[in-house]
């Protein structure tokens, strides 16, 4: 009996786009030593080389998120950079340039999108990069790579807060902390999408725009002091922890005896655990795990139109000293993206 190949496990002809062999040297943005965004520059640099299970990938778009600011000031994970001069990024939209082997399911051409291993590995600031194969998916048909590059981090981490976490069902009522951010308003989406009563709390400028998302409720945090209209939650994430007015000490009040706090800004309040027990209340951390299999279904929501990515402004890659600056303002919606080369 004789086995037809499994189409379906790799890109159509129709999906793929015609690759050439990559150069020497690219153009990728480095910083020389932990400092303020000035920090970043653009420089050449050697194309990486894929070994075993990676894959070389043509950057045509790369997310900025807050991890990579706090890298380039010297905190987040500076600690395991190897060496400077370094390349920043995680998120990424792009094309695969080479596979680990001729039938593998993302052939030269794939359009994909995920997460690189920085700082193991060079980041997604230049114009290749190398990549593990499994922290990566087909991009969704229906977005841009600008568009596809502003989901992987944020999306997985809302993913994990949200569903694999607090286990997001029918009736349970979760508060939000930054809705209107990147993890946050995918946050938002993934709960409502599940059946929870969702609030969030964001500027009022976001109040609208958020509840188109799925919020029952939006708090703004610049007018309302949450603890004093909410009561009873049964998890709050905080995207925020303890820094701006303590946060997260005010939303253990919020919580019902036995629910659960899931904080992602863990630097901002070591204590959180022994405070959580005081409270009564469960309390966890949470790290994005770079997942190519949640990211396949987080792509087929977003081609669905169940969940939807905001790009809240594009840079070139140039510039990207200029987008970490609009980053450290805060009040982004949604995400920031670098457009790295043409589609």
């Amino acid at each position: 009996m004789r086995f037809r190949p499994l189409r379906s496990a790799t890109a159509s002809d129709a999906e793929r786009v015609a690759v050439t062999a990559p150069p020497a040297t690219m153009n990728a943005v480095v910083f020389d030593a932990p400092g303020e965004p000035e920090a970043l520059r653009l420089a050449q640099a050697a194309v990486p080389s894929p070994v075993i299970s990676e894959l070389l990938v043509r950057i045509v778009a790369a997310g900025v998120n807050p991890i990579d600011a706090k890298t380039r000031r010297g905190a987040g994970v500076s600690a395991q950079i190897p060496g400077y001069p370094s390349t920043l990024g995680f998120d990424f939209s792009g094309v695969v340039v080479k596979s680990p082997y001729e039938a593998h399911p993302l052939a030269p051409g794939t359009p994909v999108f995920g997460m690189a291993a920085f700082p193991r590995s060079g980041g997604t600031y230049g114009e290749y990069a190398v990549v593990p194969s499994l922290s990566v998916a087909r991009k969704p048909a229906s977005l841009s790579h600008v568009e596809a590059a502003g989901v992987p981090l944020a999306a997985l981490t809302a993913w994990g807060l949200i569903v694999e976490t607090a286990h997001a069902h029918e009736g349970q009522r979760i508060l939000i902390h930054a809705g209107g951010g990147g993890v946050g308003h995918f946050a938002v989406q993934f709960a409502a999408y599940f059946g929870a009563h969702v609030t969030a709390t964001a500027s009022g400028r976001n109040a609208a725009w958020l509840r188109e998302l799925g919020a029952a409720v939006v708090i703004d945090h610049t007018t309302t002091r949450f603890e004093e209209v909410i009561a009873d939650v049964d998890v709050v994430i905080d995207l925020i922890g303890n820094v701006h007015g303590g946060t997260g000490s005010r939303s253990l009040a919020v919580l019902r005896p036995g629910g659960l706090y899931v904080v992602v800004a863990t630097g901002s309040w070591p204590e959180y655990r022994e405070a959580a027990e005081a409270a009564g209340v469960r309390s966890t951390s949470y790290k994005v795990i770079p997942d190519g299999g949640t990211l396949a279904t987080v792509a087929r929501l977003l081609d669905s139109g169940a969940v939807q990515v905001y790009i809240d402004r594009v840079f070139p890659l140039d510039e990207a000293a200029a987008a970490h600056r609009m980053l450290e303002e805060g009040h982004t919606r949604g995400k920031i993206v670098l457009r790295v080369s043409d589609d």
